[in-house]
């Protein structure tokens, strides 16, 4: 019973390890799209929010907001 709970937890940490790497490569696939998007629609979402805050700061009437 002892050396099978100690094979049980042998060929876990050696998992672990394998899991670790698939984890990494996870995060650097989502990272790199991440900043693939942002190159891409970086100036669409930044003109779309000047235009935002102009309309905004022509309608009030008291304007202190910086665009």
């Amino acid at each position: 019973m002892l050396n099978l709970f100690r094979s049980f937890i042998a060929r876990r940490n050696d998992e672990d390890g394998a899991s670790a790497v698939e984890y990494g490569l996870l995060v650097a696939g989502i990272a790199a799209l991440i900043v693939a998007m942002v190159f891409m629609f970086g100036n669409v979402i930044k003109s779309s929010f000047s235009k935002t805050c102009g309309a905004m700061s022509s309608k009030g009437a008291s304007s202190t907001a910086t665009c």
